[in-house]
């Protein structure tokens, strides 16, 4: 075995399925989750740890016990809107309890750390694709304490020599495809979910916020990345970090986008129904491209993603959620 990595969020939907990478790239995932959004049964190849991060004596004696070579931070609220509704709750919970665990980690001599971040530190793009030397102008909190860690690795790097990667995601999608892993969000506001939810009557009618954006049919165009690709990035990452290689932010996704409307096409081909939808107005902050230029982690992690058809991504999704609606 290589070794331990602790794992922070390791029972939501990305954090699972690297877990699971982890563990078939020779590692023992270590997750500490407090399953307030994660599912202990989705913790299959590692032990569990039940806690907060807030818990500073908590996260201390995780990694005294289990002395991981490497940290992979995926713990985190992501819901865009409640972090306008709630902005004290996203800093407190995304930026204070990241510091929390950082200084756990300098005590115990931890000294690198992959960092769950998103696209959504860039705000308004002003091109696409868009690079990681893009402005970063976060259109709202979640994008901001997102932004916020990204500064403090920064500074700890400098100031104590941490070793430590920023992956940006653009739209984690899909599901795992030996079907044991999926998305599971309560409540799922993430579209290829939500259309197959719709697709099966277990949600009302899937609403498409704005038709009128400056795109071939109106609707926003969005980079969607499969999560086992995505899983595969965070082991690439962290051998990087281990291998001694330098620090950074690193852009993940296809590099090419799809619209909303090409999404609910494919789910409905994956279905083989009709998803009921809604129309309504554009909701604010929102873009009309969202695209990654992933060239950097092409070339510097040796990362690329396997699974680029839209039409696949969506399959696997629609089979976990359909055979998820039978249990």
């Amino acid at each position: 075995m290589r070794g331990n990595v602790l794992v922070t969020g390791g029972a939501g939907y990305i954090g699972a399925h690297v877990a699971k990478a982890l563990a078939g790239a020779g590692f023992v995932p270590v997750t500490l989750d407090n399953l307030s959004g994660g599912h202990r049964e989705a913790v299959k190849w590692g032990p569990l740890v039940e806690g907060d991060l807030e818990d500073a004596a908590l996260v201390a004696r995780v990694l005294a016990d289990h002395r991981p070579i490497g940290v992979i931070h995926l713990a985190g609220f992501i819901e865009v809107g409640e972090s306008v509704r709630e902005p004290a709750r996203f800093y407190r919970n995304n930026f204070i309890n990241a510091l929390t665990l950082l200084d756990a980690m300098r005590a115990a001599s931890v000294g690198a750390i992959v960092f769950s971040s998103t696209a959504a530190v860039y705000g308004e793009p002003e091109r696409s694709p868009m690079r990681e030397d893009h402005p970063t102008r976060p259109a709202n909190p979640y994008g901001e304490s997102k932004l916020m860690v990204e500064w403090a690795l920064a500074a700890l790097g400098r100031a104590h020599g941490l070793r430590w990667l920023a992956l940006r995601y653009f739209n984690a999608s899909g599901a795992d495809l030996d079907g044991e892993l999926g998305e599971n969000h309560d409540p799922e506001s993430h579209l290829i979910p939500r259309a197959c939810l719709a697709a099966l009557g277990r949600v009302p009618p899937l609403q498409i916020f704005g038709t009128d954006y400056p795109t071939p049919d109106g609707t926003a165009i969005r980079d969607y990345v499969h999560v086992a690709d995505l899983a595969l990035a965070h082991v690439r990452a962290l051998e990087h970090l281990l291998a001694g290689g330098e620090s950074r932010a690193f852009n993940l996704g296809v590099g090419r986008g799809h619209s909303v409307a090409e999404v609910i096409r494919a789910v409905e081909r994956a279905a083989g129904r009709k998803v009921p939808v809604q129309l309504a107005p554009r909701r604010p902050g929102d873009t009309p491209v969202l695209v990654a230029d992933p060239s950097a982690a092409n070339e510097v992690l040796g990362w690329r993603a396997a699974i680029t058809e839209l039409d696949r991504i969506v399959e696997s999704a629609w089979r976990w959620h359909s055979r998820a609606s039978k249990l």
